[in-house]
């Protein structure tokens, strides 16, 4: 994850250290990042399919996204960045945490995947003049220490013409109930503490941001679990997980 808490950078300290304690547990489906495992095939089939219309690429090509450059920003251990290198991109995986980073090099290099990992900031990033083609922000946002200027960081990283997908959590009670309470402390999907409800993030409190900073808005969708079939889908109601996607127009 992305996130110093000095100053008025983004990164929050707290958070950091929270996930390089737990990054040997990157790669373990069955382990404190199950959660995600089991989250990682919604969310790839809708970087996929959104990624392809807008490029014009074929969605069920195994190299649907070569010539493309793509930013993870806040990689943790890798698990976007991987399926994305398999699928033909550029990847650069940024993430505060040095121990993530080089959780995520040795599981690529164990998986013979050529990954640019870094563990650098998006402020750092978008001082470089850094930009992509595509930058997935998941699961990050409501982790840092200054969401708006943490959004401005990522936004200056998407090319004329590229895309950011955002996935988070909304702040509403239905949120806490499920998200935190019900994750964190009843079924212990997470450990706890993983989230905190003050700062989980609204659509809204994306939305301004990152149409201040020049993004437009493509689609939006929530993703729920269902207890039957232990698998996440995608679904109208945002109130608790959601994702949104935003573009730069090709001209500016």
């Amino acid at each position: 994850m992305d996130g110093t808490s000095t100053g008025t950078g983004t990164v929050d300290a707290g958070e950091v250290a929270r996930f390089s304690a737990l990054a040997a547990e990157w790669w373990n489906p069955a382990g404190k990042f199950r959660p995600l495992h089991k989250f990682n095939p919604v969310r790839l089939a809708y970087i996929k399919e959104q990624v392809s219309a807008h490029f014009g690429r074929d969605d069920r090509a195994a190299d649907a996204f070569t010539g493309l450059r793509f930013l993870d920003i806040g990689c943790g251990g890798g698990l976007l960045c991987e399926p994305m290198a398999r699928l033909g991109a550029t990847v650069v995986g940024a993430d505060a945490s040095a121990t993530n980073i080089e959780v995520a090099r040795l599981h690529a290099a164990e998986s013979g995947l050529d990954i640019d990992y870094r563990a650098t900031t998006a402020e750092d990033l978008a001082g470089a003049g850094e930009t992509f083609d595509v930058v997935l922000n998941m699961e990050v946002v409501e982790h840092v220490a200054d969401v708006p200027l943490y959004l401005d960081a990522c936004a200056r990283l998407v090319k004329p013409g590229g895309l950011m997908f955002v996935a988070t959590i909304n702040r509403t009670l239905k949120a806490y109930a499920l998200a935190i309470v019900g994750a964190e402390y009843v079924l212990r999907w997470l450990p706890k503490g993983t989230h905190t409800y003050d700062k989980l993030v609204t659509p809204a409190e994306l939305e301004g941001p990152l149409t201040a900073a020049g993004l437009e808005v493509r689609d939006r969708c929530g993703v729920s679990f269902n207890p039957l079939s232990d698998t996440w889908n995608r679904s109208r109601d945002m109130d608790v997980n959601y994702m949104m996607l935003f573009s730069r127009d090709a001209e500016r």
